[in-house]
């Protein structure tokens, strides 16, 4: 069955994800060392960077509750619930490139069984980033 209507589409694309830090200023400045991206917004209690149509808020932990109460915000040594992939076209010169910017990859470059080559590091909020080509 087909559907015309003049809202968007459910779901859409993600617009904004945001990811919650205990060291708000080493995270800002993670982002901009690695990523090499400007801040586009701040205030006290976040940072935002633009990565194309997505953007990604780092929100301090102890501000994160005004978003998601009743839900607890885990602490960053309680496990990695959330994997973030950015593609590139060679990873390993971009592993090559990170390392060179101060990240310690966790794994990789791998070729992974599914036909992608991957590598991995985190952020010094504890999220775990991936790229793949």
């Amino acid at each position: 069955m087909t559907h015309t209507t003049s809202e968007t589409a459910w779901p859409g694309k993600i617009s904004a994800i945001t990811l919650f830090v205990e060291d708000l200023e080493a995270t800002k400045r993670f982002y901009r060392d690695v990523f090499r991206l400007p801040v586009t917004y701040e205030n006290d209690n976040s940072a935002v960077f633009s990565f194309a149509n997505t953007i990604i808020n780092l929100l301090r932990s102890t501000a994160a509750h005004q978003l998601i109460d009743p839900a607890r915000v885990a602490v960053p040594d309680a496990g990695s619930r959330v994997q973030l992939t950015l593609p590139v076209d060679d990873v390993d010169a971009m592993c090559k490139e990170l390392t060179s910017r101060g990240v310690t990859l966790l794994n990789g470059p791998t070729d992974r069984p599914w036909g992608i080559r991957t590598a991995s590091f985190k952020d010094p909020g504890g999220h775990i980033w991936e790229i793949a080509q």
